[in-house]
């Protein structure tokens, strides 16, 4: 008798299935109002892959990723001037600068640029308060001027570099992320396990799930808008 597999497992969700909810106790956004800011603490959070900095704004306390250069009671300013640390609306960052945890839509807190080793640069200004950015990737978007971002570059550029060494070290990471680790290779898996599975060797069946397969079956490639090498 077969089992669930993985992807099933995941979808219903159990013990072994879940995120870690401790490690993403922290929420990274922007205060409101404006003025000056001390960093009160520099934090490890588990959910996150650069280290966050405390900060408090008047009677307000929010949680950003670290900045190169970042030190314990330093002070910041919202809506000031140009400097690493600072945050400011993008219309008013000159071209050239770079920066992180910017904004999608004015107001939402930031949700582009928070990983370690991170930043983006203001690209080009257009008509109607428009910015191009100029993304990691080389890649283009336009944000709204009013969009809040960070002055600098995100701390922790070298964690990449690092290896695991352990095993164990590796699978709590991953659990703290639900991410699924280790992950094993379909046709290396038992008929009874997965689809893919047997076949005497890596012989692979069709990788195009049907629109309507069920749970147990719908693997591979989920509604391809094509598959194989462009020619």
């Amino acid at each position: 008798m077969g089992k669930r597999i993985i992807s099933q497992a995941r979808g219903h969700g159990s013990l072994s299935y879940q995120a870690r909810k401790r490690a993403f106790i922290y929420k990274i956004k922007y205060p409101m109002g404006e003025g000056e800011a001390e960093v009160l603490n520099i934090i490890h959070s588990a959910a996150h892959s650069a280290p966050l900095l405390k900060v408090k704004l008047g009677n307000q306390i929010f949680y950003n990723p670290a900045f190169n250069g970042a030190v314990l009671g330093q002070k910041i300013n919202v809506t000031g001037l140009v400097a690493d640390g600072n945050v400011l609306s993008i219309k008013d960052i000159p071209l050239g600068t770079h920066i992180y945890n910017i904004e999608r839509n004015p107001g939402d807190g930031g949700k582009m640029i928070r990983a370690a080793g991170l930043s983006a640069v203001v690209f080009k200004k257009h008509e109607h308060n428009k910015i191009s950015l100029l993304m990691p990737n080389k890649h283009e978007v336009i944000v709204s001027g009013d969009c809040r971002a960070t002055i600098g570059i995100i701390a922790g550029e070298g964690r990449v570099f690092k290896p695991f060494i352990k095993a164990g070290a590796k699978f709590y990471k991953m659990k703290t992320r639900n991410k699924l680790w280790p992950r094993t290779s379909a046709v290396k898996m038992n008929a009874v396990d997965h689809p893919f599975g047997s076949g005497r060797g890596k012989r692979i069946k069709s990788k195009i799930a049907k629109r309507n397969a069920p749970p147990g079956t719908r693997v591979g490639h989920l509604r391809p808008r094509r598959t194989g090498r462009k020619r």
